[in-house]
């Protein structure tokens, strides 16, 4: 979170520094070194991005390029080419992560800038980058800007909204990511007072933020009628506070668990698991009591999961789990 990420081999740390870039990261709260994507050729370009908050005057959100050495061990001392900032009202809900999706676009995710209630209402307002799930083309830089737009955009040509936007109306989307054997897009949105919510992302789609937190109608704030698209499954109080998306598993380790998309909430620990049923509605069952303060989940390259715990600052791997944990799914009822 304060700038510094390591090389880790065989699970042994600390690991030698790949980037330092402290002196420029405003950390803390919510603030600091948010995301790191590779490019889907580094080992060709050596090209990978940085999401971060710096502040100079005004805090932002800086989506920079950086290039590692010929080795691919290091890039410290690398010069940034910035991409894009966005300023930050306030302090939270910062959203940042960085992905690339399969169809080698880079996917950013935004929180509504911050405070509650979305007080600047930057969710519905599609000329604004807050609140957003965004989409540029890295690979298409051009004299007049450091990053292209790809054409199929939803909003390309529209003066009523930036054409960096994929979807809107989102509070804090706190991790994403892509379901490598269906191309879709997945994420975990954190909610306000009452519902943590996941969504399928669906190009042009409004999520609701701020009129909707979840399937709740925010009505002292003037609701304005559905949003595109509800949420696939919301939970309460009663389970969580602060959900953390994860990924549909399609590993090995674990064969009951494939297809499963698995998430889990900072506050509670838990960690559960979302089907898909042949009538296409969602199943929600309870994994773990883990009893970590989940801040992400990590895939490797043979589809494996892992979970960081912010607390201990540990790596864990999900390598097992017992059948006995795979509890029945939780009704409709219970899961709102």
């Amino acid at each position: 979170q304060n700038g510094i990420v390591r090389l880790l081999q065989d699970g042994r740390g600390p690991g030698e520094v790949f980037i330092d870039i402290s002196a420029r990261v405003k950390a803390g709260g919510e603030k600091g070194l948010l995301s790191v994507a590779f490019h889907p050729r580094f080992s060709d370009n050596r090209k990978f991005y940085i999401n971060y908050t710096a502040f100079n005057q005004q805090l932002k959100t800086v989506i920079s390029e950086v290039i590692a050495s010929a080795d691919l061990r290091s890039a410290s001392g690398n010069i940034e080419r910035v991409l894009l900032t966005i300023d930050q009202p306030y302090t939270n809900h910062n959203g940042g992560q960085l992905a690339f999706g399969p169809d080698g676009m880079l996917y950013i995710g935004m929180g509504d800038g911050g405070s509650r209630w979305d007080p600047e209402k930057n969710g519905q307002n599609r000329r604004s980058l807050l609140g957003k799930m965004l989409r540029i083309d890295v690979d298409a830089a051009s004299k007049d800007s450091p990053y292209g737009i790809p054409a199929d955009n939803p909003f390309v040509g529209d003066d009523q909204a930036r054409p960096e936007i994929w979807a809107y109306g989102m509070r804090n989307p706190w991790r994403f990511s892509f379901d490598r054997a269906s191309g879709e897009l997945w994420a975990a949105d954190v909610g306000q007072d009452t519902l943590e919510e996941i969504d399928l992302i669906l190009r042009g789609k409004n999520y609701g933020w701020s009129d909707w937190e979840g399937t709740n109608c925010a009505l002292f704030l003037g609701c304005r009628g559905n949003p595109a698209e509800q949420p696939v499954h919301v939970y309460g109080r009663s389970e969580g506070i602060s959900v953390t998306g994860g990924f549909v598993y399609r590993g090995k380790l674990t064969p009951q668990l494939v297809g499963l998309y698995i998430y889990g909430d900072f506050g509670s620990g838990r960690v559960w698991g979302l089907k898909r049923e042949t009538d296409g509605h969602y199943s929600n069952r309870l994994l773990l009591e883990s009893g970590k303060n989940i801040s992400t989940f990590g895939e490797d390259r043979e589809g494996e999961l892992y979970l960081a715990d912010f607390s201990a600052g540990t790596v864990f791997r999900i390598e097992a789990l017992p059948q006995a944990i795979l509890l029945p799914p939780t009704s409709p009822a219970a899961a709102s």
